[in-house]
């Protein structure tokens, strides 16, 4: 596989926003969501979520980050003073926006799937934070992932191994093949960052934790795990966390 870490994660945006779906459920104006995400606050995702495609909203609870984890995440990235992020396998972009909301750091979704990017960049117009959370359609190990202090995972590649009435669509390929693929391409993108990057993983991704990366934050209050770690050292001085360690 090539490398797939050199282009800017904050180059990679492109104006190309969809419109905003009609019918939403009865909530707060996207203003008031995007105020409490400003200071610090985590608004129900409920709210959040009704500002989403009805056909992606209801399934939210499954397959986005929630709320409370994004603006979780984006306290810690202020914290350590990361400035560029990159979310693999952004979905409906809910993490983006709302932890750029919530943030200082600027966001690139990485997503395969074309809907989900239109929802995505449509949501990002929504909350007026196109300039710091941007989304290209693209599959790791299929293109060049762009160069970012942070790299953020959802247990992307889980759908893989779902039975397929859990799949969110049968648009892409899934199975177990795709899965490791697809963990081997992220323990590569991980293996080939340079020192001082870190790694977000909510729900852990599947893969290997290099063992060149020392974990320096931890929530197990949340409803999964969140972690963060950094690369410490350029070469792994064991062979790594298991997904079951995690």
């Amino acid at each position: 596989m090539e490398n797939h870490t050199k282009s800017s994660a904050a180059s990679v945006c492109r104006d190309r926003i969809g419109s905003t779906a009609d019918g939403r459920a009865a909530g707060p104006p996207a203003g008031a969501v995007a105020e409490a995400l400003r200071a610090g606050r985590s608004p129900r995702n409920r709210d959040f979520d009704r500002f989403l495609p009805d056909d992606l909203r209801v399934v939210s609870a499954h397959f986005w980050t929630p709320i409370e984890v994004a603006v979780r995440a984006a306290q810690w990235l202020d914290e350590l003073d990361v400035r560029t992020v990159v979310d693999i396998g952004s979905g409906a972009g809910k993490f983006c926006v709302a932890a750029a909301l919530a943030g200082r750091s600027h966001f690139t979704g990485i997503e395969q799937r074309s809907r989900l990017v239109v929802a995505a960049r449509s949501l990002a117009r929504v909350f007026e934070i196109e300039d710091r959370a941007c989304f290209v359609e693209a599959a790791l190990g299929r293109a060049r992932v762009p160069r970012a202090d942070a790299y953020y995972f959802f247990n992307p590649f889980g759908e893989n191994l779902f039975g397929r009435e859990d799949h969110l669509d049968e648009d892409v390929e899934l199975g177990v093949d795709r899965y490791q693929r697809d963990t081997a391409a992220a323990e590569e993108l991980l293996d080939e960052a340079p020192l001082g990057t870190y790694l977000l993983t909510y729900n852990g991704f599947g893969g290997r934790v290099p063992d060149s990366y020392d974990e320096v934050r931890v929530d197990r209050e949340l409803p999964n795990v969140l972690r963060m770690w950094r690369k410490a050292r350029l070469v792994a001085a064991g062979p790594g966390l298991r997904p079951e360690e995690l």
